[in-house]
């Protein structure tokens, strides 16, 4: 069976064992040391597993054994088939070439925001600025340290780095508006408006 879409994770976790054959720990590992984590969840190891059965099962990958060392517990090493690597492909060009409709929280909230006062959403964003604009300065001191990279190693980080930087300019933005004054609503300007709408 094989898999017609895949997951940041499955990319992932496919075009690091194009790199060398690994087990889960190992995996898990190189996300992290490399700095994939930014990109890709793998704070919950069961996920990494199921996405590791759901490749195994697909025929993207195999076993290529399985080891006990006595300091650890038994591990399986797999590696990536040929059809492994034609969907690697595959889905690499996909995602680069394709934009898709996600749903993270923030647009959803903002969606919303109108319940709130404006000066309560006002702090809810300048909250959120200060720890985006942390967000930035690890960001940016991260493409510092690892300046001496080739560049197509970095370019996640790169586009981290402009979206949050965009999403500041934004935020502070929205926020002036609030403070001034020139972004403003109450109950029943929004009601007579659903109802000019109607």
């Amino acid at each position: 069976m094989a898999l017609d879409r895949g997951s940041p994770l499955a990319l992932t976790v496919l075009a690091l064992l194009r790199h060398q054959p690994l087990h889960p720990y190992g995996i898990q590992r190189l996300l992290k040391q490399w700095g994939k984590d930014l990109v890709v969840n793998v704070g919950q190891r069961a996920g990494l597993y199921r996405t590791i059965d759901r490749l195994l099962e697909a025929g993207l990958i195999s076993v290529r054994e399985t080891g006990r060392d006595q300091q650890y517990p038994e591990r399986t090493v797999y590696e990536l088939t040929a059809d492994g690597e034609t969907a690697l492909l595959k889905w690499l060009d996909e995602m680069l070439s394709t934009p898709k409709q996600e749903f993270p929280q923030f647009p959803a909230a903002l969606a919303n925001a109108l319940m709130l006062a404006p000066e309560d959403l006002a702090a809810a964003l300048e909250r959120r600025e200060r720890a985006v604009a942390e967000t930035l300065a690890w960001l940016e001191a991260g493409l510092a340290d690892d300046a001496g990279l080739p560049r197509i190693t970095m370019l996640e980080i790169e586009y981290l780095r402009e979206v949050t930087a965009a999403e500041i300019r934004w935020l502070r933005g929205v926020i002036d508006d609030l403070r001034a004054g020139r972004l403003t609503w109450s109950r029943e300007s929004l009601e007579e408006a659903a109802a000019e709408r109607e």
